[in-house]
């Protein structure tokens, strides 16, 4: 397959040597923002709590990460100095404010930020998630496919990798918690919808298709059944796919990944499985540092043997047709890309 220079690059600079995605999200804002205020008193979390946090996850993780995902106004001016030049960046695009409707959610992008100053400030790529539910109200689901294509379009417009994060939801009036089968068909319809070459999608980030807790064990006489609904999620895909915890502990998570590598999965892209339990502890930032390198830290560790061990690398994905390659080559290549 040809790819444009900026996002074959950026697809490696994203990964390993090997070609395995090891990424690490503190991009994360409602789920800390919402516990840092409640600790606090206050109505709002700090800016000053928040940026600590991510700086002190971003100092002892991003060293074992092969990229760390951040967002601009929490996380990047606290956090880019301790990411090693070596790691590479994918900036969230998604407003952490989701308008919700008794039609389903919508989503925007972060006010003031695009693609084009993720470029300018040398992003490797752009992150973005999107609520969806594949019978939400026609409107709200429009809303949501016109919202992901307009940031693949962006992202295209700016050579950058478009990671894709689709979570699925409950809609209004819907009982909760989601029945296992109910989760896996929710979660399948909803990636089927961003399929589509429109979207301009590169890697798609994806939650488990199963329930979150209570994992089987992947040597155990229930794996079989579990293994059929993630090849059933990873069949369709035509772009290189890695699994996000959604919150899970770490050993479900774990187990999760040990059935996504199975079905062709490149890697991860994980956060709150990683450092939540150190995260817990705030606001005794000592315990949270002391936590992250004695809890997080061999985590990522094992997780990265798991990814070397199993996963597929992310060139090797059937939807490249081969390897990819550049689409511009020759002595007129500096005439043959474009400005944008």
């Amino acid at each position: 397959m040809k790819m444009s220079p900026g996002k074959l690059w950026g697809l490696r600079r994203l990964a390993d040597a090997g070609g395995f995605w090891k990424m690490v999200a503190i991009d994360q804002r409602t789920p800390m923002l919402a516990p840092i205020a409640k600790a606090r008193g206050l109505a709002e979390a700090p800016y000053e709590d928040v940026a600590k946090v991510k700086s002190i996850l971003a100092k002892h993780l991003a060293p074992k990460a092969s990229a760390m995902l951040i967002d601009p106004n929490y996380a990047y001016a606290a956090t880019i100095g301790n990411i090693p030049p070596s790691v590479g960046v994918i900036h969230s695009l998604e407003h952490h404010v989701v308008e919700d409707t008794p039609g389903g959610k919508k989503s925007r992008m972060i006010p003031d930020w695009s693609p084009a100053k993720i470029r300018r400030i040398g992003g490797d790529a752009v992150k973005v998630l999107v609520w969806h539910r594949h019978d939400a109200s026609p409107e709200a689901r429009a809303h949501q496919l016109a919202f992901v294509e307009a940031c693949g379009r962006a992202c295209k417009e700016a050579d950058l990798v478009h990671l894709l994060e689709i979570l699925i939801y409950p809609l209004p009036g819907e009982a909760t918690p989601m029945t296992p089968a109910q989760r896996t068909e929710r979660a399948i319809a909803a990636v089927e919808d961003y399929l589509d070459p429109r979207f301009n999608v590169d890697i798609y980030k994806l939650e488990p298709p199963i329930p979150l807790s209570n994992v089987p064990d992947p040597e155990g006489p229930e794996a079989k059944g579990v293994q059929a609904i993630y090849d059933r999620l990873a069949k369709r895909l035509n772009r290189p796919w890695v699994l996000l915890s959604a919150g899970a502990g770490p050993q479900d998570f774990e187990r999760q990944l040990v059935y996504g590598y199975r079905s062709g999965a490149s890697g991860y892209l994980c956060g709150r499985a990683i450092w939540a339990n150190a995260f817990s502890k705030f606001p005794d930032f000592s315990e949270i540092d002391r936590l992250v390198a004695k809890d997080s830290v061999p985590y990522v560790e094992r997780l990265n043997a798991l990814t070397e061990k199993l996963a597929t690398p992310w060139h090797k994905h059937p939807g490249w047709g081969g390897s990819p390659s550049l689409a511009i080559d020759g002595p007129d290549f500096a005439k043959a890309y474009p400005e944008r």
